[in-house]
């Protein structure tokens, strides 16, 4: 697992929303962007992660930045996790591994003693020229938006 690091330019990525629509980094050329990696949509962690998101969003687009939220769920996983809670953000169904893979938060991981593959929950918050500004990596999934450095 090779993560972005703060200085990283931020490879093209290409990936489906919630709705089925194409996202690309791309689209946000010359836009502040914060990207959320969480593990799977509607367990409490990922949901407090997201709603303290959704409950801080005004304040984050104010200061110029736009939300991407990121799993491996499917589009419909997505879907039905975005209408239940209200997010007024995408959320990206990258099935094939593509985002997950570009930031390097997917890999080796331990629970309960068992080791698996999963995704490592990361936030990245990325200036107008791709480049990465912040990394958190010990997300705090209740204040979330309290970690998030948008000067």
């Amino acid at each position: 697992m090779n993560t972005l690091n703060v200085g990283d330019t931020v490879p093209e990525f290409s990936a489906i929303d919630e709705q089925g629509n194409p996202v690309r980094l791309s689209d946000y050329k010359g836009k502040k962007l914060i990207v959320f990696f969480y593990p799977r949509a509607n367990t409490p962690g990922c949901t407090a992660e997201a709603c303290n998101l959704r409950d801080h969003y005004k304040e984050i687009l104010d200061k110029g930045y736009t939300i991407l939220g990121v799993s491996a769920d499917n589009q419909r996983k997505q879907s039905n996790f975005k209408n239940k809670y209200d997010f007024p953000f995408p959320l990206l169904a990258d099935t094939e591994h593509e985002v997950l893979n570009a930031f390097g938060v997917w890999g080796p991981k331990k629970f309960m003693g068992r080791s698996f593959d999963g995704i490592h929950r990361k936030t990245f918050v990325i200036n107008e020229e791709g480049v990465v500004v912040q990394r958190i990596d010990k997300v705090k999934t209740k204040d979330h938006a309290a970690q998030l450095e948008l000067g």
